[in-house]
C-alpha cells in the first residue's frame, strides 16, 4: 500500500523554479511538498545560466535566500555586442533609468534555495521514480511515486509542474487540451567553464563569420565561454586548445589579446530552441518554467522567465489561501503568457541577429548587418534592447 501524504501544493521538480515556489509559499504558511526524480547531487551540479534580472533578485530576497547572492554576485551596469570587428557598449543604467543585472550562477541560486529548504525542514523527495500525476480535473489531484522501494501518494489541492521540458507534468495533459509552439535552431552552443579571469569585466556577445560567441563569467576568477557549433557536433572533437583558438579568432582585435587560457573544468553542448505551451493550466495543475516554455539562451531569459512565472503563481496561491481570492489562479496562464511571448520575441530577435544560420542568404546577412548598424546609430533602439535585457516589469 502506498504511504498517503496530504499537502496544499505538490511541487514536481527541485530546480530553481520549484524550490523558489516552495520557499515563497512556506513563508506564508502554505504547505508544500517537493518531488524530484534526480538526486540532490545531480540537481546541484547542473551548470546553467547566470544573468539575473532585478525582479529575480527581488524574489530571491523575498524568499529569504539573497544574502550570498548580494555578497558574491557581480553587478553589471552594461554589456557589449560585437559584430565582426566592430564593437558597441550598452550602458544599461543610462538606457533604463537605473536598472542593471547581476551575474550569479543558476547553480548557486539552486544551492541557496536547497539549503534554505533543508534548514526549514520542508518535505522534499529526491530520487523519486515512476512519478505520475492524476485526477487533475478533480478537487484533489494526486501525485504518485516511489522512493527507496516505498510507494507514496500525495493528495493535494494543486500541483505545480516545475519539472522541466522533459518532465511528466506537461506530458500528462491530453494532447487536445494543450497547444505547443516550437522553433528548433540549426545549431548549438559549445560551452566551457574555466578558472581563468574573464576576458573583460562585462559580458560580450558577438557575431563572427565563423559563428556566434559569448564571453561571460561566474566570478572575477571563473569564466564561462560559448561558441556556436553544429547541433550534432561531437564534443570529443573539441579539445581545450581548439576551443581557445577558435574563441580567440572570433574576438574583436581590441579584446582578443586579453584572453587568458586554462584547462576547462566543464564542457558541454546545448541545443537551442524556442518553445511555448498554451495554456499553462490544466485543471488543478499549473506549469511553470521550462515545463511550459524554453527560450534560446541568447537573451538571458530562461531562469528569469521561470522566476516571473513563480511570481505570478506564488502570489495567486497566496491570495487564494489567505484571502479566498481565486482570481490570480484563474488568470495565471493568460498573465504569464503575455510576458513569456515578449521574452520569446526578444530572444528570437537577438538570436537571429547574432548567429550564422546555415540557410542564410546574402540578403539575410545584410539584414543582420543593418540591424547592428541601426542599433549603433539609434539610442531608441538601444533603449528597447536594454529594456528587454534588464527585464520587463511583472
Amino acid at each position: 500500500m502506498p504511504k498517503l501524504l496530504k499537502t496544499q501544493v505538490a511541487i514536481i521538480g527541485a530546480g530553481p523554479s520549484g524550490l523558489l515556489l516552495g520557499q515563497l509559499l512556506a513563508k506564508h504558511g502554505i504547505e508544500n511538498i517537493v518531488v524530484e526524480r534526480q538526486s540532490k547531487e545531480y540537481v546541484l551540479s547542473r551548470i546553467r545560466a547566470g544573468v539575473l534580472e532585478q525582479g529575480t533578485v527581488g524574489l530571491l530576497d523575498e524568499a529569504g535566500v539573497g544574502e550570498r547572492l548580494h555578497r558574491e554576485g557581480l553587478i553589471h551596469h552594461g554589456f557589449d555586442i560585437a559584430f565582426h570587428d566592430h564593437h558597441l557598449h550598452l550602458h544599461l543604467e543610462q538606457l533604463t533609468q537605473g536598472k542593471y543585472v547581476t551575474v550569479y550562477g543558476q547553480t548557486e541560486v539552486t544551492k541557496d534555495l536547497s539549503d534554505a529548504r533543508q534548514a526549514s525542514h520542508l518535505d522534499t523527495f529526491y530520487e523519486a521514480s515512476h512519478v505520475q500525476v492524476s485526477e487533475l480535473l478533480t478537487k484533489k489531484p494526486l501525485v504518485q511515486f516511489e522512493q527507496d522501494h516505498q510507494a507514496y501518494q500525495i493528495e493535494a489541492d494543486y500541483i505545480a509542474g516545475c519539472d522541466g521540458y522533459h518532465g511528466v507534468c506537461r506530458a500528462s495533459i491530453p494532447r487536445e487540451s494543450i497547444e505547443e509552439f516550437e522553433r528548433v535552431y540549426p545549431f548549438g552552443w559549445l560551452g566551457i567553464l574555466s578558472d581563468t579571469p574573464p576576458v573583460q569585466e562585462e559580458l560580450l556577445y558577438g557575431n563572427h563569420p565563423n559563428g556566434f560567441y559569448l564571453c561571460s563569467m561566474r566570478s572575477h576568477t571563473r569564466s564561462r565561454y560559448y561558441l556556436q557549433c553544429s547541433v550534432d557536433e561531437d564534443i570529443a572533437n573539441w579539445p581545450d586548445e581548439r576551443f581557445w583558438d577558435q574563441l580567440q579568432s572570433r574576438l574583436p582585435s581590441s579584446i582578443s589579446a586579453n584572453l587568458v587560457r586554462g584547462p576547462s573544468i566543464e564542457k558541454s553542448i546545448a541545443p537551442l530552441r524556442s518553445f511555448v505551451a498554451e495554456p499553462l493550466r490544466y485543471g488543478q495543475m499549473f506549469l511553470a518554467g521550462d515545463a511550459g516554455h524554453i527560450v534560446p539562451p541568447t537573451g538571458a531569459k530562461g531562469l528569469n522567465l521561470a522566476a516571473s512565472d513563480i511570481y505570478y503563481l506564488s502570489n495567486a496561491l497566496i491570495d487564494f489561501y489567505r484571502q479566498s481570492n481565486p482570481k490570480g489562479l484563474e488568470s495565471y496562464s493568460r498573465t504569464a503568457l503575455q510576458r513569456i511571448w515578449k521574452a520569446e520575441r526578444f530572444s528570437w530577435w537577438l538570436t537571429n541577429m547574432l548567429h550564422q544560420f546555415p540557410e542564410k542568404s546574402g540578403f539575410d546577412q545584410r539584414i543582420a548587418q543593418a540591424e547592428f548598424d541601426y542599433l549603433c546609430q539609434s539610442e531608441l533602439a538601444q533603449k528597447a534592447l536594454a529594456e528587454n535585457y534588464v527585464g520587463l516589469p511583472y
